[in-house]
């Protein structure tokens, strides 16, 4: 996904360099990788009493998809010198071969502390699950960003590093939900909200595929229905999957309202933009679309816990707000 358009500078921007980081970082996307991982700690009440693996998730979720980012730019570089040469790298801001060394050092480092969160906790039973789940995720980048980014496929291992990235936060689960498919303890629930998130930003990644010209009409209309197939996958799930959950919202009519309102202004913004797929409408849209995963995640938090869990979520949306005013976000 490409967005070369500048925010509006203001009164007082960071420092230049530290700017040039946060742009190579994606600095202001990071929140909705934390919030995939809030949601699915909430979604296993693994939050309640416990810091430290908790925490040790959220970090290896955050040094993973900021790999990912740095990554992205370092394998980009030749075409990004011809089509983006303001990029922190191209513009030589920050040299390639640092850029390289930073992101697959993260990428290493987020799988070593995602692996620490497993044992640390001692009543898991799978607590190597924490470090194979990150290594995943961590094989989805590098597949994403070297080999795949440039082919049809790839929105699919976009889609699956989120799934992971969800799974993750869910990976301190001490036994599975009850239903008919359960894969390394992992329930069909688990799968199903990991899976939904996972297609969502799958539709995003085809919508965007042309977002920094005149896009196809179809590859939008494709976008949006990949979208849509994932929320209505996050519908889903109680029917499927209802032992082992309390729900806070009545899971049979409420919830699926609440998906409908949320689908609703999702789907408005992707039709203006198939109506009429100028670069700035698309670009609009896939940036709604990419701050409304925040707000399904809270929808899932607000589902399956108490509220504060899904303010608290809902609250990523401030600083990943305040971030995107210096620094562009795809």
């Amino acid at each position: 996904m490409t967005d070369d358009s500048q925010p509006a500078p203001l009164a007082s921007p960071p420092p230049a360099k530290l700017l040039s980081y946060l742009r190579l970082f994606r600095a202001p996307n990071v929140f909705t990788a934390i919030a995939d991982v809030m949601m699915g700690l909430v979604f296993v009440a693994s939050l309640d009493g416990r810091l430290l693996p908790p925490a040790c998730l959220l970090a290896a979720s955050c040094l993973l998809y900021t790999a990912g980012m740095v990554l992205n730019d370092v394998f980009d570089v030749a075409a990004d010198s011809r089509e983006r040469p303001h990029r922190p790298i191209p513009s030589g801001q920050i040299p390639l071969a640092w850029a390289r060394w930073l992101g697959f050092e993260f990428l290493v480092l987020g799988v070593i502390v995602a692996a620490c969160a497993g044992f640390a906790e001692h009543d898991v039973p799978w607590p190597w699950r924490s470090g194979i789940v990150a290594a995943c995720l961590a094989a989805c980048v590098v597949l994403y960003d070297a080999i795949l980014k440039n082919t049809f496929v790839a929105p699919i291992a976009m889609g699956a590093c989120r799934f992971f990235n969800v799974l993750l936060g869910m990976s301190l689960d001490a036994e599975a939900l009850d239903g008919p498919v359960t894969v390394v303890g992992f329930g069909t629930s688990h799968l199903l909200v990991a899976g939904g998130i996972g297609v969502y930003i799958a539709g995003v990644t085809w919508f965007a595929r042309t977002e920094a010209k005149t896009s196809n009409r179809a590859l939008l209309v494709w976008g949006t229905v990949v979208m849509a197939v994932g929320i209505g996958m996050l519908g889903m799930f109680p029917a499927v999957c209802q032992t082992g959950i309390q729900y806070r919202l009545e899971p049979q009519y409420v919830w699926p309202l609440v998906l409908f309102m949320l689908t609703f202004t999702i789907l408005r913004r992707c039709l203006l933009a198939i109506m009429r797929p100028e670069p700035q409408r698309v670009q609009t849209a896939v940036k709604q679309c990419i701050m409304s995963l925040i707000v399904l995640d809270a929808a899932v938090c607000l589902l399956v816990a108490d509220w504060p869990w899904a303010v608290g979520v809902l609250a990523l949306l401030a600083p990943m707000l305040l971030l995107g005013k210096w620094v562009y976000s795809t």
